[in-house]
């Protein structure tokens, strides 16, 4: 009979692999993708040409474990909203191929781990501006602002917006306006690229009574404040040209990209007023490619010779 239990046992226990991409999945990868599109390019803005290739390696992997260290103590911590949510069924301390143990120690780990090797391979600011985003993710937004306030995903979003200071610093080893203005591009952008998806999830958050803008107020409320704050992105993003002495392609990718981003922040607008099916997954996903093609841009534009 032990012997049966032994050999079942053995069997639903995760084998390597999978224990490997449930760590991974832990890190939340794909958020992790989208910090590191605005790093790279940010990077080559500072020093107005290629940098050394070994610094922006170095850069992308020490954010890598910053932004994947933040993730597992955000998976830790709302692991019991994450049990009762749909969108969050799979995440790994829900189907139990981690223990919280395990998610718990491997966050901490990565979180020093990126620290030290910042510190180590680029310099101290990069490194306390990360330990500052971790601080900022974990315990501003997760632990105080996520289930107390509309105003969450706003004020947790700054947590987001530290990879533009760390590619900056990394090469600089200073701030510099330049990498403050597109730190309040990704500030502003952060609410209009989540709102709409706290609206196709609100039974969601609002099942473990997480105050999401679409779970407390009406989607017309929400619709306009996409508009707001996707206006004042583009505006903000404007701001880089005369500052940063930016060309004429990232001046057409900044005025284009940016309007595409406005006319679909106004289509959600129109049909929340009109009462009609909503399709907040459309300003969704343009805002991501939005965000994509600026930062592009900030990379390119200083190679030109225009």
């Amino acid at each position: 009979m032990d012997v049966t239990v032994t050999a079942r046992a053995a069997r639903e226990r995760p084998g390597f692999a999978r224990k490997a991409r449930a760590y991974i999945a832990l890190t939340k990868p794909r958020v992790i993708e989208l910090l590191l599109v605005t790093t790279a390019p940010v990077m080559v803005l500072a020093q107005n040409g290629i940098p050394n290739l070994w610094l922006v390696v170095a850069t992308l992997i020490g954010g890598s474990l910053s932004a994947g260290s933040a993730g597992a103590f955000n998976c830790y911590i709302d692991r019991d909203i994450d049990r009762v949510m749909e969108r969050t069924k799979n995440r790994p301390l829900v189907t139990g191929e981690l223990s919280d143990r395990e998610a718990l120690v491997f966050a901490w780990l990565v979180g020093i781990a990126s620290i030290i090797w910042l510190a180590v391979t680029t310099n101290l600011l990069a490194a306390a501006l990360s330990a500052a985003a971790i601080f900022f993710y974990v315990v501003v937004y997760t632990l105080w602002l996520k289930r107390r306030t509309a105003q969450n995903i706003v004020w947790g979003g700054i947590a987001g917006c530290f990879p533009v200071l760390i590619g900056w610093a990394a090469v600089t080893g200073s701030l510099d306006w330049a990498p403050v203005i597109l730190f309040f591009v990704v500030f502003l952008w952060t609410p209009p690229h989540y709102w709409p998806l706290s609206m196709r999830y609100r039974a969601d958050y609002a099942s473990v009574n997480v105050p999401m803008l679409a779970v407390v107020r009406g989607r017309t409320l929400v619709g306009l404040q996409v508009v707001l704050y996707a206006w004042a992105t583009v505006a903000c993003s404007l701001l880089l040209i005369p500052v940063a002495s930016m060309g004429i392609l990232y001046t057409a990718v900044a005025v284009a990209a940016g309007g595409w981003f406005i006319i679909e922040s106004h289509r959600l607008y129109s049909t929340a007023i009109r009462h009609d099916e909503v399709k907040p997954m459309r300003v969704f996903h343009s805002s991501i490619s939005y965000l994509t093609l600026l930062f592009i841009a900030v990379g390119v534009d200083p190679l030109l010779p225009f």
